[in-house]
């Protein structure tokens, strides 16, 4: 029986089920209506190479580039290629005899990079203390830490108070307050009956609460810089960070660092599609194993990686507060704002939200130790008295603050440990810094604010979603749940139905 098909020998086209395909479409993955080689049929009557199938030959060449290559591209990309790209008036094939992407894109990189907003990946060092005595602070071990990933603080500021998604900021803070009704028996001529009830104060933006409005009066009331005659406005910060797992297998993880505008409405931040959110720094993490080459034998224990990841976090955010950033704090920023006026900007930084963790890291706090609030010094064993009000008057009388005391503890365990060659747990290191739960290690907020009287410790607000909604309430919730299905019958039905009906 002769074989349907020869090898070098061609074959007609009635015995094949598809056109031929060269080899490069082949390679490519073409089907085989696209391939170019299919004209069998005719099309386009000014182009005979164009299938019938399409309606001309650039549509052809179009879908043809579409289900060729990478299987990454999308219809919409390809819409948005002849829409946007080949449509525009502007757009000229003379200007893309020499093409060549990689070329272009290696001139657009050296570009950005020396634009002021970029991304630039700074080497963090850290001292790691090795449990050996090195006097005057000299020959400490060092250890490199790689993979910062961060923008400059100022040239975001720059660049979100010049665009025009700022046209919704407060420039000027206030205070609102609401006139509830006045009692049905109240009649103010004769002045019988109960007095009016007096106005509410409402707490609801940043821009609107008293921190805003104190640090605007006290900027108002400061000395302006010489020569000067703009307006003096105040650019409220507001980060955001949380370590991320990426993956359920592995230890793939992320450490992002967000920044928020208080300027702008907590309505408009939460939608997802304002753009509100600016990543300002990816922060890396400390290798154990990296460490151990300082450290002989079974490498550093414990407490030493503890003290590193301190250590770390806050060389980052000495890297991120810089001299030109320091310096716009004291002086301002001169920016032309979205409304066309020149003003010049003060940052300043009112909240940090994160998890308990990530707090007592930024606070330099041991982490749930004797006194375990990053705000003030109650002790653990009065934690129950929440909510009274003597723990009100407690939490004002016990706030921390970095005053001389706490400065001078710090710098003298420090050098006991990186000098005098003591641990970083040791019973001096202890007697000296456990009485209010600190840990040596040299806070950046505490170096770089308190000439501006700025207490540090009042940063760190309450993170709602990691301390309530995924610790406090979601416990509850779930007894609450327990206690319903214990009740049998058709309560937890009932349940359901309520929580479906909520708007």
């Amino acid at each position: 029986m002769q074989p349907s098909y020869v090898p070098h020998v061609s074959s007609p086209s009635s015995t094949l089920a598809i056109p031929s395909r060269t080899p490069d479409h082949s390679i490519n993955n073409v089907p085989p209506s696209l391939s170019p080689t299919s004209q069998s049929q005719p099309g386009d009557q000014n182009n005979p190479g164009t299938n019938r199938k399409y309606s001309n030959s650039s549509t052809q060449l179009l879908l043809e580039w579409m289900w060729s290559g990478s299987d990454r591209k999308s219809l919409d990309e390809l819409n948005t290629l002849v829409h946007r790209v080949l449509r525009d008036p502007s757009f000229s094939l003379d200007d893309l005899v020499s093409f060549d992407a990689r070329t272009e894109t290696a001139k657009l990189d050296a570009q950005l990079e020396k634009e002021p907003d970029t991304w630039k990946e700074t080497v963090v060092t850290i001292q790691v203390p090795d449990g050996k005595p090195h006097p005057g602070g000299e020959d400490v071990p060092c250890f490199p830490v790689l993979g910062l990933v961060h923008r400059s603080l100022t040239a975001v500021i720059r660049t979100v108070w010049s665009n025009p998604a700022s046209n919704d900021f407060h420039y000027i803070p206030f205070r609102q307050f609401y006139q509830r009704p006045s009692p049905p028996n109240t009649d103010p001529e004769d002045g019988h009956g109960e007095p009016p009830l007096p106005p509410q104060r409402v707490y609801d933006e940043l821009y609107t609460s008293e921190a805003f409005n104190v640090a605007h009066e006290a900027l108002q009331d400061s000395p302006p810089e010489p020569n000067c005659d703009l307006e003096r406005v105040i650019c409220a910060l507001m980060f955001w960070s949380d370590s991320t797992h990426l993956a359920n297998f592995g230890d793939a993880a992320l450490w992002p660092l967000y920044l928020f505008y208080g300027n702008q409405s907590k309505y408009t931040r939460g939608r997802p599609t304002s753009g509100a959110c600016h990543h300002v720094a990816y922060i890396p993490k400390v290798c154990c194993i990296g460490c151990s080459v300082i450290w002989t034998g079974l490498g550093p224990n414990a407490d030493v990686l503890t003290h590193c990841r301190r250590e770390l976090m806050h060389e980052v955010w000495r890297v991120l507060l810089d001299d030109d950033f320091m310096h716009a704090y004291s002086h301002g920023l001169v920016i032309e704002c979205a409304d066309g006026i020149m003003r010049r900007v003060y940052p300043r930084m009112f909240t940090y939200s994160a998890d308990y963790p990530e707090k007592v890291l930024l606070a330099t706090l041991r982490n749930l130790g004797a006194h375990p609030c990053p705000r003030c010094t109650i002790p653990k064993e009065k934690i129950p008295e929440l909510g009274m009000k003597r723990d009100d008057t407690r939490r004002v009388k016990q706030g921390r603050t970095h005053d001389h005391q706490y400065k001078y503890d710090i710098e003298h365990a420090r050098k006991k440990i990186y000098e005098g060659g003591v641990g970083v747990k040791s019973k001096y290191v202890e007697d000296v810094l456990s009485k209010e739960s600190y840990v040596p290690t040299s806070n950046a907020f505490v170096d770089k604010f308190t000439d501006f009287g700025q207490n540090i410790f009042s940063f760190f607000v309450v993170d709602l979603m990691h301390e309530f909604e995924l610790g406090v309430f979601k416990s509850v919730f779930i007894h609450l749940i327990r206690m319903l299905i214990s009740i049998g019958d058709s309560a937890i039905q009932r349940f359901n139905e309520r929580y479906v009906s909520q708007p």
